[in-house]
């Protein structure tokens, strides 16, 4: 392993885009022509239920930046920082090979159903596909888990901006220009291209104007709020986003976002290229085996807890699910909008795994170890001491020892990269601040499409109790749910108390992708894709087994151990609701499987195949 270590980052980077082009060449279209069989003449939800509010055929690039601001969260940038504890290798081949045959699959196969489903939830579509029992206790996971991730999300997003005034004032300068961005796009004819020139151009004055604007005291003052103020503010962000109309706010915004994202990432590519940085964490360290004080787990099976959303996620079947459905024009987009956006996201997870190993191993761990615990740590580990994080914490100037959760740690390894180009040295502070921001904006963009969904997810549960709700035009429906499902992860934000569960995030996440592949499997036995049904099959299964197991670790020897009984139960409770899915999913392929093998007419041909053709 010894030949692995000093790695040039130019190596994986180069890498990455190859495996992830010939991916996307081959087996993106394999999946589009014969697992899904994509087709032109299938009229999806936005064009036959078009309302211009929720469903709306929208530009397939500007869809493909709201799905992919959507999907991309905390965690590819997170969750790869976190898995740096283990080494750089463990998490790129995750990477890697994960988002080509789980998390792309993923996000395809679960796009492909809801637009067949006429754009409803996965919940909805596991009780059509599956039974009625099975799509309850879906939808009630589902919702549970969606809480449990915007709550999490919207603290690391806090953390991220509170008294932070350049930060704050950066994110909220983008929703005015989406919003202005949205009226062009949906009164003048054919503006896509004028009104992304008009928000780049805002957004990058903004961006450059808003740090020399933070200088005067008032002004600064003015945009540093405190965690009480923005944890009320982001709410009210996402319920705003959840009830008005689609093209008005949330896609406008979360298009925008793409390109601080993509531009941000590719800035970073770039810086990369230029310095080609030595990858200063070696391939595997000896936390592998477990004891690491970032993850307390081995690296079997916790690397494919720990990075979620950068190889595959079950968040991102609540979008694919919701939003995005409601606004694909043309069924053959689904390769581009769920494929492509999820092999970004996959290099998105990679730059950031790049970013925390080139830090020297010592300064990574002073970073991401609780102060409380860094002296034992560096008595145990004498050869992990610090070498540059306090010329990093003056240039900063804040001190960075004892910052963990991951956001911290990327944003020095981004701005370190950076700092190393010609005539940047200067820039440190400003880079780390745009790091941070950077950071925040990937997160609202999900918190504002999650609540949405949410609300489509509560309306859907609350419709059959009360049928007026399923009316999506139902104004007082819109907003009642709307209100209840903010409320829900809004007061967990406000009170702080979710940060205890956030941990749960990982597992909770991970099952809804297994649960989403799962029953989308069981839509393509219907189907009678055959063979081909094991592309979604496999992994789904796969992400299953590797949960639970990991689920099993964290209650057995973490919470219980640790008098964490809270955690425990939300963990057993988690994988008890969707053992219960899994579980019906494989009778009804059982059930299906046996079916079609005997539905063969004299030609020998499938007549489910017949019709379908």
């Amino acid at each position: 392993m010894e030949f692995l270590n000093g790695i040039n980052a130019l190596t994986l980077v180069f890498t990455s885009i190859l495996i992830f082009a010939i991916a996307y060449r081959f087996y993106g279209i394999y999946l589009a022509n014969k697992t899904l069989r994509l087709s032109n003449n299938h009229v999806t939800p936005a064009v036959e239920f078009a309302d211009g509010k929720d469903y709306v055929a929208t530009n397939r690039n500007v869809l493909f930046g709201h799905h992919f601001a959507a999907i991309a969260a905390a965690g590819p940038l997170v969750g790869p920082v976190l898995a740096a504890q283990f080494g750089y290798l463990p998490g790129t081949l995750w990477i890697l090979i994960g988002c080509v045959l789980g998390g792309g699959v993923h996000d395809m196969v679960v796009l492909f159903a809801s637009v067949r489903h006429k754009g409803q939830s996965l919940a909805t579509i596991a009780s059509k596909e599956i039974g009625t029992l099975t799509g309850t206790v879906a939808g009630f996971a589902i919702l549970f888990i969606l809480i449990l991730t915007l709550a999490g999300l919207s603290l690391a997003c806090i953390n991220a901006m509170h008294e932070a005034s350049w930060s704050l004032f950066t994110v909220l300068i983008t929703m005015p220009i989406a919003i202005l961005m949205g009226l062009i796009m949906r009164y003048r004819a054919n503006s896509v291209l004028f009104a992304s020139i008009l928000g780049g151009v805002l957004l990058i004055a903004g961006i450059i104007g808003g740090h020399s604007l933070m200088q005067y005291e008032v002004i600064d003052k003015l945009f540093s709020w405190d965690i009480k103020t923005i944890s009320v503010a982001i709410p009210l962000y996402g319920f705003l986003a959840s009830v008005l109309p689609v093209w008005l706010l949330l896609v406008p915004r979360d298009y925008l976002s793409t390109y601080l994202k993509i531009g941000t990432i590719v800035m970073l590519a770039i810086g990369v290229v230029f310095i080609h940085p030595t990858l200063q964490m070696p391939a595997m360290t000896s936390f592998i085996h477990g004891g690491g004080p970032v993850i307390g787990g081995p690296v079997l099976p916790f690397i494919f807890i720990v990075i979620a959303c950068g190889a595959i996620s079950g968040f991102h079947a609540v979008i694919a699910t919701g939003t995005t459905p409601k606004m694909i024009a043309n069924e053959r987009e689904i390769l581009f909008v769920g494929y492509g956006a999820m092999l970004v996201e996959g290099f998105v997870a990679l730059m950031a795994l790049i970013a925390a190993c080139t830090l020297m191993p010592g300064d990574y761990f002073a970073i991401n170890t609780p102060k409380e615990g860094y002296d034992a740590f560096l008595a145990a580990h004498p050869s992990l001491h610090a070498v540059e994080i306090d010329y990093f914490s003056e240039k900063v100037g804040i001190d960075l020892h004892g910052r963990t959760g991951g956001a911290v740690s990327l944003a020095v390894g981004m701005a370190h990269i950076f700092n190393k180009i010609p005539g940047m040295d200067t820039l440190m502070a400003y880079w780390y601040n745009f790091a941070i921001m950077f950071e925040a904006v990937f997160i609202l963009t999900a918190i504002d499409a999650g609540t949405r969904v949410g609300r489509f997810f509560l309306q859907e549960m609350l419709g059959t109790v009360l049928p007026k709700f399923n009316d999506q035009k139902w104004t007082p429906g819109v907003i009642i749910s709307s209100l209840l499902f903010t409320f829900a992860w809004g007061y967990l934000v406000f009170t702080g108390n979710v940060s205890s569960i956030w941990p749960l995030f990982g597992i909770s996440n991970q099952l809804l992708a297994a649960c989403g592949l799962i029953v989308c499997t069981t839509m393509l036995i219907r189907l009678n894709r055959g063979k081909h049904a094991l592309c979604a099959a496999i992994p789904g299964v796969f992400m299953a087994f590797i949960t639970f197991w990991a689920g099993y670790i964290q209650v057995t020897t973490m919470y219980l151990p640790e008098g964490e009984f809270l955690l425990a139960i939300l963990a057993i409770v988690a994988m008890i609701l969707m053992l219960i899915v899994f579980v019906g999913a494989f009778r009804k392929w059982y059930q299906l499987l046996k079916m079609n093998s005997q539905e063969v007419d004299f030609y020998g041909e499938n007549v489910k195949e017949l019709v379908e053709r």
